[in-house]
């Protein structure tokens, strides 16, 4: 019998499959890079003389100097608030070119202010720009990698996102100090105006790749999503793979009654229960507090700084100095690619945890005597902190926040986790120099008492959710809600599961229970459409949906082996 022929996928830019995913993590990949960039661009041209000569009020003024670095900040803020209120409507590719673009302008705004005609201000507005289309980004990229990844490496991809933070701030550092022996032009406007190559490949780029298949199902677009999935799996357009990993997504969304729901209510966030929405929008959010309370903008921002003011080097040997810590940064966030699952999230965060507070330990004691001599022992400290943090506290709160919360919330809880990052970020941005220059030493006390503080917390609250599917970590909740214990217990005493033993235990605990008290209708309904939908060749694949379902249903991102039709509120 003579088969037909197999029709190519869909493309998008030419590709489909691996190279059309590749494309996408590039986007990712390049938002993050930007981000990291412009932590770190500051650093080097903030104190320089020519930076200054511009910039009147940044002369020797340590307020200042914290406010023109930290506004950024208030910028991302607002443009993570954005997405939370609007990001659900505008979609995840459209919000990503929103972002490149504002970032393109903000730049511009910077690197046009001339002496003479209020360039602190427009410094100052263009920083705050610059930073809505940066928070617009950070809240969306994640997602949309997310959603258009395989759950198989998920994590990874998300993991390495965070980890490109290190190496934008690596860049920065480095065409700082390049740039200083420039004229004076240079020495601050080219660095300020490289941000532009990020901003550039992002626009161009996202311009021609998909949006996320979950938001267009989410908004019921099923022919584009359709077009998407087949895409980026490699699959035929109408070919049952498409068609069971589609269907897979629109019961998961189901499921979490999102399918319609074109943006999730923030009330959702605040409810308990076995589904606990409100402890896991809390422990993802802490994550993001801690990493900015921790100290590590302190020194990422201010390690010129801290140098000149606290150890006593020049500025031209600061810049040099931080260049080399940024290249320690760079290799340490390596390191997380290969623990984050064999070490686990739970003990990376407390192995970081332990390593900066150890590292502040070493800074705050070397200075304590004032000589020369002993300061440069606090270079060291520097040097093992951004080490501790690159490895577990860079990517883990951008990692941790997208695993802990379900898929009803995820969206509204991750842009709220960003919101405190850049919220906190601000505030230990603005307050060190003037830490600094205050207390000196003392400010290295603060921070390894605070990193002290977070052990007892991470021990007794935040759960291990490595090797787990996104269905386990719904059963770790519920068990601990149904059994009335911690949920790093419950963690510890669930057994790894099979995809069918997933819904064995959602029964147990009653997750299923719930969709059938909140959602019976609408899978009633769903059943219906999809009857009449059917065709003859898709009937025929019914003896295997179960085995297909688990395999594209896990690619698709919002399930892992459960015909989500029959569970709650997970993914």
């Amino acid at each position: 019998m003579q088969t037909s022929a197999k029709m190519a996928p869909p493309t998008y830019m030419g590709l489909s499959g691996r190279p059309l995913s590749l494309a996408i993590t590039t986007v990712a990949t390049t938002g993050f890079l930007l981000f990291g960039y412009d932590q770190g661009v500051m650093s080097g041209i903030i104190t320089a003389p020519a930076f200054n000569n511009v910039f009147e009020a940044t002369r020797d003024n340590s307020t200042m100097q914290g406010f023109v670095t930290a506004i950024y900040e208030i910028g991302c803020l607002f443009g993570a608030m954005f997405i939370l209120g609007v990001g659900d409507l505008l979609g995840r590719r459209k919000a990503i070119l929103l972002g490149g673009f504002i970032m393109l302008l903000g730049v511009i705004i910077q690197i046009t202010a001339m002496s003479g005609a209020t360039p602190l201000a427009q410094l100052i507005v263009g920083r705050v720009v610059m930073g809505v289309g940066n928070g617009i980004n950070t809240s969306t990229i994640p997602t949309y990698q997310a959603e258009c990844s395989k759950t198989s490496n998920r994590g990874l991809l998300i993991c390495i996102e965070g980890s490109t933070i290190a190496f934008g701030t690596l860049i920065a550092y480095w065409i700082d100090y390049g740039a200083s022996y420039g004229p004076d032009d240079l020495v601050w406007r080219f660095p300020i105006a490289f941000q532009i190559v990020f901003a550039v490949i992002i626009i161009v780029l996202m311009c021609f790749l998909p949006e996320s298949p979950r938001w267009l199902l989410s908004h019921q677009r099923q022919a584009e999503a359709d077009k998407v999935i087949a895409a980026i799996r490699g699959y035929e357009l109408e070919g049952p793979e498409t068609v069971l990993e589609r269907s897979g997504i629109v019961d998961s969304l189901r499921a979490s009654e999102g399918y319609g729901q074109k943006s999730t209510p923030i009330k959702a966030l605040f409810t308990g229960g076995k589904t606990q929405h409100f402890r896991r929008m809390l422990l993802g959010s802490s994550s993001q507090l801690f990493q900015q309370i921790g100290g590590c903008n302190a020194i990422i921002y201010f390690f010129p700084l801290l140098f000149v003011q606290s150890i006593g080097v020049s500025h031209q040997l600061s810049l040099l100095l931080g260049g080399f810590n940024m290249i320690v940064y760079s290799i340490a966030a390596t390191f997380s690619w290969y623990a984050i699952e064999r070490v686990g999230r739970r003990r990376l965060f407390l192995y970081g945890t332990f390593g900066q507070m150890i590292s502040m330990i070493i800074v705050f004691a070397c200075l304590i005597p004032g000589s020369t001599q002993t300061a440069k022992g606090a270079g060291v400290g520097l040097f093992t902190y951004m080490a501790s943090f690159g490895a577990t506290w860079l990517p883990l709160p951008w990692l941790y926040p997208a695993e802990v919360n379900p898929i009803k919330t995820r969206g509204k809880a991750n842009a709220v986790s960003t919101c405190t990052n850049w919220l906190f970020n601000f505030l230990v941005v603005m307050v060190t120099p003037i830490m600094i220059t205050e207390i000196s030493w003392g400010t290295y006390v603060i921070f390894a008492a605070i990193n002290a503080c977070f052990i007892p917390i991470i021990w007794f609250f935040y759960p291990e959710t490595a090797r787990r599917s996104l269905e386990e970590i719904d059963i770790i909740f519920a068990k601990g809600f149904v059994e009335n214990i911690s949920y790093v217990k419950a963690a510890e005493q669930l057994p790894h599961l099979e995809p069918h033993e997933v819904e064995e235990y959602a029964l147990r605990y009653g997750l299923i229970d719930e969709l059938a008290e909140n959602g019976a209708s609408n899978r009633h309904a769903r059943d219906e459409e999809e009857k009449a939908r059917a065709s003859d060749s898709e009937r025929a694949q019914d003896s295997t949906s179960e085995t297909v379902v688990n395999e594209h249903g896990t690619e698709a991102g919002f399930g892992d082996g459960v015909k989500t039709s029959n569970r709650a509120d997970r993914g």
